[in-house]
């Protein structure tokens, strides 16, 4: 597709959001844009889990295969960053880092976030591995191991009770939380969760495998698995080009605001997946995708039959015979 041409959505995002999306409008008979970075939320975990029939695929191979659903309906793929994004005339013209610019009819961002992790050493280079945040995607896996969670916000201690389901071996580490709430520490105490005070410094690696976290006093304990509570971040050139609302907090993140079809306050922009909803799984998100894929569809519809009946009447009603 040359830049001078208009198709009718350029998705931004190829992850499962995006490209369930375009496979949706490419069945539509829609043209349809995928700009996708490469660069997956969930490059680092070893498989899909909640999808169903699609247990413990890799990510790269789920997003391989959605790629090709989006070529054979007509869906064409780019390789690169969308770091701006402009409306003019109800057109949209969206640039990619490296110069080129597509325009397109409608606008539908699915390009997720990036995890803000914890500051701890270590953590960031098991990110996905034995250092993990969701008991829906990982539980099953780690059922009756050695868990810890990381408390650097209220909220752990439910994170804490959610993962006790899977495992009698939890430990809590306060780290950034100086007080608990004596509900909390009553929930977690009956739950037979072992509560710990003190920061963690850094975590204990054997073999290429967490074996324990080590805290500021210097003591070690055993955890093979440890829960992190990591922050959305999405601020980006392209969100702030394009003047889309987001709502949350600085301390748990912010997501880009939409409706339940994914319409977002800026007229002809969508939004689906995790850069609308933190907590999306991938089967959420690419339902997340379908659902802002009618939707968009719909609003063309509405467009092409307005269209339709305004260049009916010109016809039928043309100047010359008004006069």
């Amino acid at each position: 597709m040359g830049s001078a041409e208009i198709c009718d959505v350029v998705v931004v995002g190829g992850g499962a959001a995006g490209l369930s999306a375009a496979v949706t409008l490419g069945r539509a008979l829609r043209s349809v844009l995928v700009i996708d970075a490469g660069e997956p939320r969930n490059r680092r975990s070893p498989g899909v889990h909640g999808f169903l029939s699609r247990e413990g695929l890799p990510p790269g191979e789920l997003l391989a295969a959605g790629r090709a659903e989006v070529r054979a309906h007509g869906g064409q793929i780019v390789q690169g960053r969308a770091i701006s994004a402009r409306e003019e005339d109800g057109r949209f013209t969206t640039e990619v880092q490296d110069g080129r610019r597509f325009r397109s009819r409608r606008l539908l961002i699915a390009s997720g976030f990036e995890d803000e992790l914890p500051e701890v050493p270590g953590i960031s280079e098991r990110w996905g591995r034995d250092v993990l945040h969701c008991p829906y995607c990982h539980g099953w896996e780690i059922r009756d191991r050695a868990i810890g969670i990381l408390a650097t916000e209220s909220t752990a201690a439910q994170e804490a009770l959610l993962f006790r389901q899977w495992s009698g071996n939890i430990t809590f580490f306060q780290h950034l939380l100086e007080d608990l709430d004596a509900g909390a520490r009553e929930q977690l105490k009956a739950r037979s969760i072992r509560i710990l005070k003190g920061r963690v410094a850094s975590l204990e690696i054997t073999e290429d495998a967490l074996t324990g976290a080590r805290l500021a006093s210097g003591q070690v304990v055993t955890c093979e698995y440890l829960v992190v509570s990591p922050k959305a971040k999405t601020e980006s050139p392209l969100l702030q080009a394009l003047g889309l609302q987001q709502t949350g907090t600085a301390g748990h993140g912010r997501h880009v605001t939409a409706d339940h079809d994914g319409m977002t306050a800026v007229q002809g922009v969508w939004a689906a997946g995790n850069i609308c909803d933190p907590t999306a799984q991938v089967v959420t998100a690419a339902s997340a995708g379908v659902k802002a894929a009618t939707a968009i569809n719909a609003d063309l519809v509405h467009e092409d039959t307005r269209r339709a009946v305004e260049r009916a009447r010109r016809s039928a009603f043309p100047p010359a015979a008004l006069s």
